[in-house]
């Protein structure tokens, strides 16, 4: 049988939707949002979110703390994900800042959001296409419930230009979005009614020329641990 958000356990559809409606009704009221003109997904764009000392900073800091970057599912095959990627350390002054202010423009509690993730690919690194919530029927999910629950909203922010390659690609949605410095993206991991998206489904494209950085925060229906 093949695994759709149709056939999954849905623990937490009613926290999802619940969030989905208080974030959608303040990013479509904020007059800075670009929203993606789509039906398959929310998805919105602010311009300038990050300045470019920020995105200096942040791509140093993800030197300093990148490592090969993991995945949940072992049966994906090898290259799936190829980047580099670590987590802040939440408490530092500056990363303290940037999260607060990602928190406030979703108008989500800082508790429900993960430690910021910062990610670099260097030519020829990839992430295939992927959804950000969880399969709830595989076994990794135990811990994800115990953590804070299934993924709401993503929020990633483009930290630098590439020289080739390296776009985000929805490609259910099908747009690709090439990175510029101080871009922050984002979106509804679920459908209006809580249950997963699956037209969330996105790629980032392997870098041809440069360097990629970006950092990523995900929020949860629940206190993350």
């Amino acid at each position: 049988m093949t695994i759709t958000h149709t056939t999954l356990p849905a623990p937490d559809k009613a926290a999802l939707a619940r969030q989905g409606r208080a974030v959608r009704k303040r990013l479509q009221a904020d007059p800075r949002a670009y929203q993606v003109p789509t039906d398959k997904a929310e998805i919105f764009a602010f311009g300038d979110f990050l300045t470019a000392s920020e995105c200096r900073r942040l791509t140093g800091l993800i030197d300093d703390i990148a490592t090969p970057s993991q995945l949940h599912e072992q049966a994906y095959v090898e290259g799936f994900r190829t980047s580099y990627s670590g987590n802040f350390d939440p408490h530092a002054p500056f990363i303290r800042g940037i999260s607060r202010r990602i928190d406030d423009l979703l108008g989500v509690d800082d508790n429900m959001g993960e430690a910021i993730q910062g990610q670099r690919y260097l030519p020829g690194q990839q992430f295939k296409p992927h959804n950000d919530w969880f399969y709830t029927d595989q076994d990794y999910w135990e811990i994800e419930r115990k953590r804070g629950g299934q993924r709401s909203w993503t929020a990633m922010a483009f930290l630098n230009e590439v020289e080739a390659g390296g776009t985000t690609d929805f490609t259910e949605v099908g747009i690709s979005i090439e990175p510029k410095p101080g871009v922050l993206l984002v979106w509804n991991n679920a459908l209006p009614d809580g249950m997963p998206n699956e037209d969330t489904m996105h790629a980032g494209t392997p870098v041809e020329a440069g360097v990629k950085y970006v950092i990523t925060k995900w929020y949860r229906t629940r206190k993350w641990n």
